[in-house]
């Protein structure tokens, strides 16, 4: 169950949110924009206290939480809103298809040598913190890009015109046998956080911005189990974010690995 005081935190978001929707939105419209100075006013007209952090409230439905039902209801068949930011402190609803990431059932699972040290899986803050430093011992972006990468920077924060402020979980560099380089921008998934088709478009922005002569691969990892690993690749296509490919991995002892599970591996490859 929820915790009394997250719950009424994220109550306490859904009202403030919910009311400065309902202040800018006018029925048919696709686009609703709104800047974070309204959270004050609407705090104020629903009689609540306004939160000391107010961009973890835009973070909160973004990226781990559902919009309330008084947002949700206002959505046609086959449409969802969005926030995406559209400046310094801007930003607007945005109606969209919805983005389903969920890793495959029947997916093959790629045994990998567990090089996790175990002091940092005894010390990680939290799923997310676990999965980037997985994914960056165990040189999971390598194996699964067919590159070779390294860790640029985690927890990047930047502002892309036009966008705002963003933060990319991880950030890697990286270059094939050809000598042509790449940028990845990473996404970690834990817990109850959500593929965002915003975080997408936004590391993809960025990316184009800051490294226009590199090759933009946007990667999402997903926690399947605590050491079984879901990676997405993933692209715009006609303004949709679709999957190019995906791969399980689990990080096991190498004697977990058997003879059988190398020759089916090999039989992919030659394939």
């Amino acid at each position: 169950m929820e915790k009394p005081q997250k719950a009424a935190k994220l109550n306490r978001y859904s009202e403030i949110i919910g009311e400065v929707f309902r202040k800018n939105y006018t029925p048919g419209s696709t686009k609703v924009p709104f800047e974070r100075g309204e959270f004050e006013h609407a705090a104020v007209e629903r009689g609540i206290r306004l939160p000391k952090n107010l961009g973890d409230t835009i973070y909160s439905f973004k990226y781990r939480n559902s919009l309330p039902a008084s947002i949700t209801a206002t959505a046609p068949e086959g449409f969802e809103w969005g926030i995406y930011g559209t400046g310094r402190a801007k930003y607007e609803f945005r109606l969209e298809r919805p983005l389903s990431i969920i890793p495959r059932t029947n997916q093959l699972v790629v045994k990998i040598p567990d090089a996790t040290p175990e002091i940092i899986a005894a010390h990680a803050l939290g799923d997310e913190q676990a999965l980037l430093a997985k994914v960056r011992y165990n040189r999971l972006i390598d194996i699964f890009l067919g590159v070779t990468a390294s860790s640029l920077q985690n927890h990047l924060r930047t502002t892309v015109k036009d966008i705002g402020q963003i933060e990319i979980d991880e950030l890697y560099v990286g270059l094939d046998r050809n000598g042509a380089q790449y940028v990845v921008p990473v996404q970690a998934k834990g817990g109850k956080d959500k593929h965002g088709r915003q975080q997408t478009e936004q590391d993809i922005a960025c990316c184009r911005e800051k490294f226009p002569a590199l090759v933009c691969r946007p990667v999402s990892a997903q926690f399947i189990t605590a050491n079984k690993i879901a990676m997405f690749e993933l692209a715009v296509q006609d303004d949709e974010i679709r999957v190019v490919s995906e791969e399980h991995y689990e990080l096991v002892p190498s004697a977990s690995i058997t003879t059988g599970d190398l020759a089916l591996y090999a039989g992919r490859k030659r394939g």
